[in-house]
């Protein structure tokens, strides 16, 4: 509950900014006085916030990852540990067809790795300290081929097309309703010839977090397919018996995650989640993971 109302917080925060900022630049009135006879200048707005905001975030992301993480890229390997890190993850990404990837260590008690990037030959591989220490090599190479499974896979760009559209359709859809919402509260008046009212700047305000919500679950749940996904490609590299081993592993972190916000949905383990929580978890439960590489065809 306590995630929820931190990301409806936060929701309610940048949208108030970004409807303020339109507001004061004359763009969110200049596109909603063309919502009806000139839907382009709307979709230009939305497209420009919507999938501008969402990319800018991906092409950021690796420096980010860094500045918020800590992380310290393995330049030249100081030990064999160091050196065996870069070999196996130089080894999976030529099994995946990718470029190598840049590799990382960052300080956190728990067990985790992420990565990020804005293409596949441009990427950032980072493993926690906690993870070095708790696993043993076989379950960190599995750990490793999930997270070069997510680069091959272009998770990192899917994941910000889906939320770049799904930012687009908010802001038309909430700005659209708005109008209508104004028009019923006015008895009908043109917004043309007077202006939009109170009407329209609440009503986007408030149907901007509540699609965004469903809009969040939708992109939470691409999140957890992809999982699957990698966890597939993370028994392909390293083997099943170790893929299923590391996840096994991952239980001792009892849903402990220290990475912020803003990559946590990268890494290969998230907070755990119950009832209504769960429609907005990045990660499937462990158990379901590991079930489903069970069940898995052999190759």
């Amino acid at each position: 509950m306590r995630r929820i109302v931190l990301f409806l917080a936060t929701n309610i925060a940048v949208l108030l900014l970004l409807s303020i900022v339109c507001r004061v630049l004359g763009i969110d009135q200049w596109a909603a006085s063309r919502g009806y006879g000139g839907m382009g200048g709307l979709l230009v707005f939305a497209a420009v916030f919507g999938m501008g905001g969402a990319f800018i975030s991906l092409l950021m992301s690796k420096w980010m990852a860094k500045m918020s993480t800590g992380a310290r890229v393995i330049e030249q390997p100081a030990n064999e540990a160091e050196r065996w890190l870069l070999d196996t993850v130089r080894r999976h990404a030529q099994n995946a067809g990718i470029g190598m990837p840049e590799v990382a260590i960052y300080d956190a008690p728990e067990m985790n790795a992420f990565a990020t990037g804005a293409s596949k030959n441009s990427a950032l591989v980072a493993v926690s300290s906690g993870l070095l220490q708790q696993m043993d090599r076989e379950q960190v190479s599995a750990v490793l081929g999930h997270e070069i499974g997510h680069v091959a896979n272009g998770d990192m760009v899917t994941l910000t097309l889906i939320q770049g559209v799904l930012n687009t359709l908010v802001i038309v859809a909430s700005r659209i309703v708005g109008r209508l919402v104004d028009s019923w509260l006015s008895g009908g008046r043109d917004s043309r010839d007077s202006g939009t009212g109170i009407g329209y700047f609440v009503s986007v305000m408030v149907l901007q977090v509540v699609f965004g919500l469903f809009a969040s679950m939708i992109v939470a749940a691409f999140s957890r397919w992809r999982e699957f996904r990698a966890d597939a490609a993370g028994a392909r590299f390293a083997g099943r018996g170790a893929m299923i081993s590391a996840l096994e592993r991952l239980k001792g972190n009892h849903g402990e995650n220290t990475l912020p916000k803003t990559i946590a949905a990268f890494g290969i383990s998230s907070p755990l989640g119950a009832g209504f929580a769960r429609l907005f978890m990045s990660h499937p439960p462990l158990d379901e993971r590991i079930a489903a590489l069970q069940s898995a065809p052999s190759r």
